[in-house]
């Protein structure tokens, strides 16, 4: 797997990102995760024939994910049930279960990667040195083709909600 150095900052010094950057037009690749309950999800094959939101997320604990996790949850209700949102973290299935009763959070589909550790390289989000993923959210239209890109310069950065949103909204159109 390739590391590339010099791009990414935490706390001031620079920590190595596992994998390569995905871009529009490419096919996202498949990654397995677990849910709140510790079952094994494959993500793409479980929600084929839909369009997809992923997020990458630092940790379910800190305000922006926090902030993220439930602004997408919230936003949910009015889109198209041919749109699933996926919220994944090195967060242990334990927080996220604890985190998304406690947030009221039902709709988003949280995703553990702490185990196993397929989806930070496979998506170019995997910091190195501290185990947690840089912030980044991709859509993909149902055919798992990757539509948008954000990868966020710094960790408390929040994602263009309305791009992320329209980009969603176009692929549905699409199909």
């Amino acid at each position: 797997m390739i590391e590339r150095e010099g791009l990414f900052e935490f706390k001031g010094q620079g920590v190595t990102i596992v994998g390569e950057d995905i871009k529009v037009g490419d096919q996202a690749p498949e990654f397995n995760a677990l849910t709140r309950d510790w079952t094994w999800m494959p993500a793409l094959e479980s929600t084929d024939g839909k369009v997809r939101i992923i997020g990458s997320l630092p940790s379910l604990s800190t305000s922006v994910c926090d902030r993220e996790t439930k602004k997408f949850n919230d936003v949910s209700t009015s889109l198209s049930d041919d749109i699933v949102i996926l919220m994944v973290s090195m967060d242990l299935p334990f927080t996220h279960g604890h985190w998304c009763n406690g947030a009221g959070v039902e709709d988003v589909i949280t995703l553990s990667d702490h185990k196993s550790t397929d989806f930070g390289p496979k998506y170019g989000v995997l910091l190195k040195e501290i185990n947690i993923f840089r912030r980044a959210v991709f859509v993909t239209d149902r055919s798992a083709k990757v539509v948008y890109v954000e990868y966020l310069p710094v960790l408390g950065d929040e994602p263009d909600y309305e791009a992320v949103l329209e980009a969603a909204r176009n692929a549905l159109d699409a199909n």
